[in-house]
């Protein structure tokens, strides 16, 4: 394989599978990895890509992913698989929706970069990207599984940059506000269409998954001697975590 590797989890849907498709254009050879086989295949096909079926809170599915990519020059992982589950207060905690959304987006997170990070030194120019969220550097009622898993992976993207000081890996951590994809705020309300559409009420222009990808794809081109350490992306409807602009229309 010519081309250098990027690995992204999370690559069945949504800004995922946008990141693959920009990397792809950037002229890497994409591993998509996710649960959901069929539509990796589709895409793999779409990109010239390599589809793994991982699931990245299985320490023997992550096992394999990195079994499948020894020997290859593995340049940039992009952990974006993630998700939130719930908008409980805290006093109504759902326990076993906190700790999913702590598997996927931390420890999950964890175990693709501490496996894969031998290749990514050995590279000699490696990237980690860490798809975080605006909810990992500021809290909100109803988000407090979600901010609480957000800022932990934003911990962790914070303490590698200091652990790996010295060695040829860059971290870098994106942190979108309000993104529009098809899954996100569905699975959030499970399956709830009107609650997730309600989210995005009178949002004239909410990111969408490319926007998101477009920037990842932007920093991880950046020459390898430039570290993007932190890159927050909002829609311009949206001032701050709490501030929205909304369109009421009249009936």
């Amino acid at each position: 394989m010519s081309r250098p590797v990027a690995v992204v989890t999370g690559a069945s849907s949504g800004i995922g599978a946008a990141t693959a498709r920009a990397l792809a254009a950037d002229g890497f050879h994409v591993v998509l990895a996710a649960r959901r086989m069929e539509r990796l295949t589709a895409l793999a096909a779409e990109v010239d890509g390599t589809p793994v079926e991982c699931d990245v809170t299985s320490p023997e599915s992550v096992e394999a992913l990195a079994g499948a990519l020894d020997g290859l020059d593995v340049r940039v992982l992009v952990n974006n698989a993630g998700g939130a589950f719930g908008a409980d207060y805290v006093e109504n905690a759902d326990i076993d929706g906190w700790r999913a959304m702590y598997e996927v987006n931390v420890l999950g997170a964890v175990r693709v970069t501490k496996a894969l990070l031998p290749a990514l030194v050995a590279s000699g120019a490696g990237t980690v990207v860490w798809v975080s969220s605006t909810a990992g550097l500021i809290v909100y009622e109803g988000g407090g599984g979600y901010a609480a898993a957000k800022h932990a992976e934003t911990a962790v993207a914070e303490t590698m940059r200091l652990e790996l000081s010295g060695r040829p890996v860059r971290v870098i951590e994106i942190d979108p506000g309000m993104v529009k994809t098809d899954e996100f705020s569905l699975n959030r309300f499970g399956g709830d269409a009107e609650a997730a559409d309600k989210v995005y009420e009178g949002v004239a222009e909410p990111l969408t998954a490319e926007d998101v990808a477009d920037t990842i794809a932007w920093t991880v081109s950046r020459p390898h001697h430039v570290n993007v350490d932190r890159l927050v992306l909002r829609p311009l409807a949206q001032a701050a975590q709490h501030k929205v602009h909304r369109v009421h229309r009249s009936n």
